[in-house]
């Protein structure tokens, strides 16, 4: 099941809509729930109703359906209560962490980093990305990400992945510029995680098929920058899997419904399959030459992210934003 947010005059949480398997069409299911958020509080009651009409929508029989304008979507979700973003790719961490020359933390591989970020507003997937002040190093990171309905305090990583509705695409926007400053203050990130932006569509596992196993997306995340490859690394190499982010970001606390968990920028150790942010592409780089030639984005930058499935089909849409200079 594919399910999107149609942009709405009346209301921040837009209208919940079920999508086509081919992205194609769409149909109001406020009759269901109101908006998204709403729907993951009571989606084991609403669960099948939405199917339903998802398999009408995709044999052409549901009343009100429309063609697809993605202008007319918002990010999936575009507000909710939670969004704690972890970071599962080891290798990503060891680059940023050279690139600022920070130590690697001793609990590397046996505790998942997170922080919690901006959650009342993400950006539309086609938004742009604001930017007043360049000499903060806008950058974008690619990643996956998870809705749950409500989980429990002390959930355990096998039962928490059971917790997992919906499947997303996150443009994870950081200021690099930034994060050093507020880390060495021993309490960031904040100004330096600014909005994200989310897929404008969010899926069922099985829309992912075999994509999804072992509590990973086992397929790779498409990155093209200012219209040129960027980075096509797979998101199965997680260190952490997603019961165990949503385990950690439950041990002290219920996680709503609605909560998004996001993996982590996405990398891969073979260089080959490029990456999902600019701040890796320039360690890359002063690692193998010597001189970091890559730049943090600038003014009319685009960026486009989108993931395809065993069958070359286009799960969430698009993530497609451009850099505006704002004041």
């Amino acid at each position: 099941m594919k399910l999107g947010t149609l942009k709405s005059a009346k209301s921040l949480d837009g209208e919940l809509c079920v999508v086509s398997r081919d992205l194609k069409t769409a149909v109001k299911a406020t009759q269901f729930a109101p908006s998204l958020r709403e729907a993951m509080e009571k989606w084991s009651d609403i669960e099948a109703d939405l199917k339903k009409l998802y398999n009408d929508l995709n044999e052409g029989k549901a009343a009100g359906a429309f063609p697809v304008n993605e202008q007319d979507f918002h990010s999936a979700l575009p507000r909710t209560w939670l969004f704690a973003d972890g970071s599962a790719f080891i290798y990503h961490i060891k680059l940023v962490r050279k690139a600022r020359n920070a130590p690697l933390p001793e609990t590397l591989t046996t505790v998942p980093l997170m922080y919690q970020g901006e959650c009342g507003q993400f950006l539309a997937s086609t938004e742009d990305i604001p930017q007043r002040d360049f000499s903060h190093g806008t950058d974008f990171e690619g990643e996956v990400g998870v809705i749950t309905d409500f989980v429990p305090m002390g959930v355990t990583p096998e039962e928490a992945l059971k917790h997992i509705k919906l499947f997303v695409l996150i443009n994870d926007v950081s200021l690099r510029g930034l994060i050093p400053e507020e880390l060495a203050g021993g309490f960031g990130f904040f100004q330096s995680k600014p909005s994200s932006a989310l897929s404008p569509f969010a899926v069922t596992a099985d829309e992912l098929g075999d994509g999804y196993r072992e509590g990973r997306i086992q397929l790779p995340l498409d990155v093209t920058y200012n219209g040129e490859f960027f980075g096509k690394a797979n998101a199965g190499a997680m260190h952490f899997h997603f019961g165990q982010l949503i385990a950690h970001a439950a041990k002290t606390r219920n996680l709503p419904a609605g909560a998004l968990i996001g993996s982590g920028t996405v990398s891969n150790e073979d260089h080959a399959n490029g990456s999902s942010c600019l701040a890796e592409k320039r360690m890359i780089e002063q690692i193998e030459t010597g001189a970091i030639k890559t730049q943090f984005m600038k003014s009319g930058d685009t960026i486009e992210m989108k993931m395809f499935n065993s069958k070359n089909e286009n799960i969430f849409g698009r993530i497609a934003q451009k850099v505006k200079a704002v004041r």
